[in-house]
């Protein structure tokens, strides 16, 4: 486990577009403020266009493309459809629509963040913003729970379509109840165990120790940090003058 993680504080963040955990967390914070404070389409989609553009760069073309046509379908049911449609369907096309429009660029940005930072990375980047350990330490447990979480629920599907109980198997539409039932027991159970098992694995590599921890992975700002983060202010600031 330590090995795998060395490797890939060393040498996975090169082999595609690699930008400072910083400049991440920078271009999801004024995701998520512009995508609520805006109502221009064009703008919109910009601001989409970026964590986009930033999952293809990192060769996550699968996550790329279904969320591109997921944020397409949200932003004709935005613009086309829910200007047509009156009463209970339009109510049903506006929540849906609305939520998708507005959450899915802060979702995307965070999920490239999580998916493409180690945790090494990020402790090393909070480190150097002379941050709290009481800020750093539930930040970097939360940073690995909820893709641990994304793992454990995978697992209990297999185990679930090993027994024939997958949701290929007609139960779902039969007894859908027991279908939750069979999902979410064993994923809350899991949950507990992994929180404390996480927050276990950050103290045992140092971190809230009196010492000041080293660090083997390569932080810092490049040509692509400083261009991302000039397209980001240009757009937040789009979304301020509109």
């Amino acid at each position: 486990m330590m090995q795998t993680e060395l490797l890939q504080s060393t040498g996975a963040s090169h082999k595609h577009l690699r930008l400072d955990p910083r400049t991440k967390l920078f271009i999801a914070l004024i995701t998520n403020t512009a995508a609520f404070s805006g109502n221009v389409w064009y703008l919109m989609v910009a601001l989409a266009a970026i964590p986009l553009s930033l999952l293809f760069a990192s060769n996550k073309i699968k996550s790329g493309v279904y969320c591109t046509l997921a944020y397409i379908i949200a932003v004709l049911l935005n613009e086309l459809v829910m200007p047509a449609t009156h009463g209970i369907p339009n109510l049903f096309i506006a929540m849906v629509a609305t939520t998708l429009y507005r959450m899915m660029p802060g979702l995307i940005m965070g999920y490239y963040l999580v998916t493409t930072t180690t945790v090494s990375e990020f402790v090393a980047s909070m480190e150097r913003m002379h941050l709290s350990q009481k800020i750093i330490i539930p930040m970097s447990v939360m940073f690995r729970f909820f893709p641990t979480i994304g793992e454990e629920a995978r697992a209990i599907g297999d185990a679930m379509r090993m027994r024939g109980i997958g949701l290929g198997s007609g139960r779902l539409f039969k007894k859908p109840m027991a279908m939750l039932e069979y999902r979410m027991v064993p994923l809350l159970m899991s949950t507990v165990k992994i929180g404390d098992e996480l927050s276990a694995a950050s103290l045992t590599r140092g971190l809230g120790g009196p010492v000041k921890r080293t660090n083997v992975c390569e932080i810092g700002f490049g040509v692509q940090d400083i261009a991302i983060l000039i397209i980001g202010i240009l757009i937040f600031i789009a979304f301020t003058i509109n």
